[in-house]
């Protein structure tokens, strides 16, 4: 495939299109969601293993690569000769279940209601596993001819970070993709990217002393509540005003406080949280300063406290996003098109192992099946109809990249 303009043989598209079969597809995603690949702990042999056994019957070269034995990541390569590298990857561990009395369908069910499989893990991200594995299976089945080599990346660790899952991937020799299409919940549109992402800690410092003589102490919780407002009506406006024509707005969530030493003493320390996802133009270092800023001005005019703003936990990075002229990006709306889907570029607001093959200078794009705002809820479900959308749209990207003259 070379330059911008994706060409797509119709009578080919057909032949590839013709190999996906609606009930396997259904089948294979609900047995796939019926495996409890919960993380953490984040044991996903069975997942993975359900998705090597469909693949090698279909005579797709196998590899098993981990860092621990209970975090398998699988590579099943369809190898048609020189030619591009296409990598799909989705992951298959899930997020914990919460208070199963919360959802009305069992969570492991993969119960099918009105067109729609519940379950955790049915879209979040199950849906793009099966989507990209079903794909595969099309464009192997169908005999049409290849060139270069297709890899479906099925994935652990994800939804801690992707450390032992696609990072440790993207990281190796094992694989040198030359396009790369992450499975997510992205309503089968393009998403050419990311937001980025900065976490945040700030502490207020005090002086503790006793309840009953708060004049005593300095209070390191009224101080808190003084840069909370502070952010709230300084800060909160501003990022809702930073814009893309790809993402939601900037934003910023406190996601978690703490402070305090005991009911009857003047608390002498607060600590809180901020999640804060950032748009292209802003960098994590420009965050942190930017919180620190309105953070010192909130408790100048209070004697006995300090505020100390740093960064914490997973982020810092800046957003990513693929040209939208990228033979990849190309490709795939050339799919959609062809089958009457949205073409309309977007981004995603979330955290993906996207950014895994991005930072090693891998295009990579996100597409996948079902509604993000979904992800990780009780009664987490996908539509059907979605998942075998996804299924054709990544048979005809992939016949676009691979497919031989």
């Amino acid at each position: 495939m070379t330059g911008s303009t994706p060409r797509l043989d119709p009578q080919r598209a057909e032949r590839v299109l013709a190999h996906i079969d609606p009930d396997e597809v259904v089948a294979f995603l609900q047995a796939l969601v019926r495996i409890p690949s919960v993380n953490p702990p984040g044991d996903v042999r069975a997942a993975i293993d359900h998705c090597r056994a469909t693949l090698s019957a279909a005579g797709f070269g196998i590899e098993v690569v981990a860092a621990e034995e209970d975090k398998p990541n699988l590579l099943a390569r369809l190898d048609a000769g020189a030619g591009p590298v296409l990598l799909w990857n989705a992951h298959v561990d899930v997020v914990p279940t919460g208070e199963e009395s919360a959802w009305t369908y069992p969570p492991f069910g993969a119960e099918i209601h009105d067109g729609r499989i519940y379950g955790r893990g049915a879209g979040d991200d199950k849906a793009s596993v099966t989507a990209q594995v079903m794909a595969a299976l099309a464009l192997a089945r169908s005999g049409v001819p290849l060139r270069g080599t297709l890899i479906v990346n099925v994935v652990a660790d994800e939804e801690v970070g992707g450390a032992k899952g696609a990072q440790l991937i993207a990281n190796s020799d094992t694989v040198r993709p030359d396009f790369v299409i992450v499975g997510e919940q992205t309503r089968n549109r393009v998403c050419v990217g990311e937001k980025g992402a900065q976490g945040t800690r700030v502490t207020v410092y005090g002086r503790a002393a006793h309840g009953a003589l708060p004049w005593e102490g300095a209070n390191a919780i009224e101080g808190m509540a003084r840069v909370i407002v502070a952010l709230q009506e300084q800060l909160w406006p501003e990022l809702a005003r930073r814009t893309h024509p790809y993402f939601h707005p900037s934003s910023a969530c406190i996601s978690m406080i703490e402070g305090g030493v005991k009911t009857n003493v003047v608390p002498d320390r607060c600590t809180i949280h901020i999640d804060r996802r950032i748009v292209p133009g802003e960098t994590p270092a420009g965050v942190v300063d930017e919180i620190r800023r309105v953070a010192e001005a909130a408790i100048a005019p209070l004697p006995g406290l300090r505020v100390e703003v740093e960064p914490a936990g997973w982020g810092g990075r800046e957003a990513i996003v693929a040209p939208e002229d990228s033979p990849l990006v190309q490709a795939m709306l050339a799919a959609n098109r062809h089958l009457g889907f949205d073409t309309t570029l977007t981004g995603f607001s979330m955290a993906t192992d996207g950014r895994h093959f991005v930072a090693r200078g891998y295009p990579t794009i996100i597409y996948g099946p079902g509604d993000p705002a979904l992800a990780h809820k009780p009664d987490e479900w996908v539509g059907i109809d979605e998942v075998l959308d996804a299924t054709r749209a990544y048979a005809l990207a992939g016949l676009i990249i691979l497919g031989a003259a």
